[in-house]
């Protein structure tokens, strides 16, 4: 008796991994600082801190350009830095912040399409 179903094929359904994936231990800690980027504000302070001299800048000189308080700044940078995207130093009673050297190369890597081997 003879059926007119179809032959499956065997090939495997998906693309097999040829890049190096995430490890579950660098996961918690990207997704950290994709998180203090995700907020508006903490990402505009983040391209402001980047544009200036240096790249870094006084908290006195970004409370203007976000409209926001010195300690609404102050959180948004604190989150910045515990993410491990800037660096916070005193000088007198002002904090100044710089970017993390390759942080951001770390993260523009992360979200680049891999190339096809």
């Amino acid at each position: 008796m003879a059926t007119d179903l179809p032959v499956l094929d065997a090939a495997p359904c998906c693309a097999p991994i040829v890049g190096e994936a995430m490890s579950a231990e660098d996961a918690p800690a990207l997704a950290t600082r994709f998180k203090a980027i995700g907020d508006p504000t903490r990402l505009r302070l983040l391209s402001l801190v980047a544009s200036h001299e240096g790249a870094e800048a006084c908290v006195c000189d970004l409370t203007e350009p976000v409209a926001l308080s010195q300690p609404t700044v102050s959180h948004h940078l604190k989150i910045l830095v515990e993410a491990g995207l800037l660096t916070r130093s005193k000088r007198g009673t002002w904090s100044f912040y710089a970017l993390v050297p390759g942080a951001l190369d770390d993260l523009a890597d992360l979200l680049r399409t891999p190339v096809a081997v």
